[in-house]
């Protein structure tokens, strides 16, 4: 049962934050072993939470798949938990958590947690997933750079 947990420090807003991981269109562009990504429905209730499903194409070398994942987003909260509905996996279920550190710094907490269907699978992509998985915060922080541009953690204020 694999399991991967990530804290970064970012030069990005926590709203920011939760709105590039929450535009999961773009994904392809971006997120490691990502192919496609297919949203099959989108809902927003009247607190503003909301959900997602979509479909997500992997590959690597010959190896492609498809999920399916339901995704709740609770920008209140700024927490996004994802857990699977079919596809590869007998379980998988990642949670984002982003945590101001001022108006344009946060943390960023991701966490993972899966277990691949098959044992055959698991061999075969269990080490190219946890690499992959590993990679996923760095990879939304690039993203990161790219749509709100670069941007340097500012230094604490001394007090006087």
């Amino acid at each position: 049962m694999p399991r991967f947990n990530s804290l970064r420090s970012v030069p990005f807003s926590a709203d920011e934050m939760f709105a590039l991981v929450a535009d999961v269109d773009k994904y392809p562009l971006f997120v490691p072993l990502c192919e496609s990504l297919i949203v099959h429905s989108r809902e927003t209730a009247p607190d503003g939470t909301g959900s997602i499903t979509a479909t997500m194409g992997i590959g690597y070398k010959a190896i492609r798949e498809e999920f399916t994942t339901h995704v709740a987003l609770d920008p209140a909260a700024r927490a996004i938990v994802v857990r699977h509905k079919n596809g590869p996996f007998r379980r998988l279920e990642n949670v984002w958590g982003f945590t101001p550190q001022g108006e344009q710094s946060c943390d960023v907490h991701f966490a993972i947690d899966y277990e691949f269907s098959s044992p055959l699978l698991a061999v075969i992509m269990g080490a190219v997933f946890d690499k992959a998985f590993r990679r996923f915060a760095e990879a939304f922080e690039e993203r990161a750079t790219v749509v709100y541009g670069r941007r340097a953690i500012a230094a604490p204020q001394a007090l006087i």
